[in-house]
This record gives C-alpha cells, structure tokens and sequence, in this order.
C-alpha cells in the first residue's frame, strides 16, 4: 500500500470538516485515488487522466492554491475543482476497507510530524523536556540583533543609547 501523499487539506461542507489527500498509483497501470474523510468515514474514487498521473498533478495543485470544494449528498462526496473542471464523485467506502485506509493516514502523518519534530530540533529551535513530556519553542538567535536578558522576572530593557563625550548638551 502506498503512503499518502499531500498536500493534505481541509475542506469544509457546512459547519463540518473533512480532510483530503492522495495516495499514488501503487504500480504500472493502476491509478492514483483521492480520499476524503472526517475521521469516521472515508470517501474514495481513482483518478483517471492521459497519463493518471495528470489527473493527480492537477488535484494536487488544485488543493494546494485551496481551489476545491466538497460536498455530500446522499452518502458520496462530490469533489469540485473551482476552476470549472467537472465534479469528481467520491463513494463511500465500507467500513472493512475504510479502517485500513485511516490507519495508514494515521500512521503516516505520525511519521510526517516526528520528522519536521526531528528537522526543527536540529535547527535547534526546538526542544523536547522528557521529564515534563513537552515541547518548548527556543527563539533562534541572529546576529546582530539584541537579545533580551532576564532578571527576576522582568525584561531588562536592552536598547540602550551610547552617549557621545564629544556631545555637549546645550
């Protein structure tokens, strides 16, 4: 089974929210297909094209400038892209296929998000406590620009002005 693939997005039908992404062709001759769900169902259709992976390439660009629209009707999700291509039915997929499909999307956002944890505590800007089982933001330092002290506290103020001795008030 092929890992998703992004860019994942949140779409909206009313006051509810649904995400959705691709998963590839899992090989030669089979198709991409977009799924779409809520956490609790999933909708899914294969994405044609001459060649598949167009089809794909423009659902992903879509989603990405947030060019699409959700709704659902009737236990399907109609996918529209706003740029008047025609609509892309999604059926809902049965539970037994489903679960699968919301684990993998699971897992691997799991997967994505210890990555970008990993990338951002390399660049040290962030840190993980074990003991307080938290992460903390550390601000990275640049040069040339002040960096504020603590006492008890407060912030120290630490633009300070350098008198010039050669400067006689009048």
């Amino acid at each position: 089974m092929a890992e998703p693939s992004g860019p994942f997005v949140v779409l909206r039908d009313g006051a509810d929210r649904y995400l959705c992404y691709c998963r590839p062709a899992s090989g030669p001759g089979s198709a991409a297909t977009v799924y779409v769900t809520d956490a609790l169902e999933m909708w899914a259709a294969r994405l044609g094209g001459d060649p598949p992976e167009d089809g794909v390439a423009e659902l992903r660009a879509a989603l990405g400038r947030g060019a699409a629209s959700l709704g659902l009707r009737d236990g399907a999700a109609t996918l529209r892209l706003r740029e008047g291509h025609e609509a892309l039915l999604l059926p809902r997929l049965p539970a037994a296929e489903a679960r699968p499909q919301l684990q993998a999307l699971l897992f691997a956002m799991t997967a994505r998000v210890r990555d970008l944890e990993e990338r951002l505590e390399v660049l040290g800007t962030l840190s993980y406590s074990p003991e307080k089982n938290t992460f903390q933001s550390q601000q990275p330092i640049l040069p040339g620009r002040p960096q504020p002290q603590k006492e008890q506290g407060c912030w120290l103020h630490f633009a300070s002005k350098k008198k010039d001795p050669r400067r006689v008030p009048h």
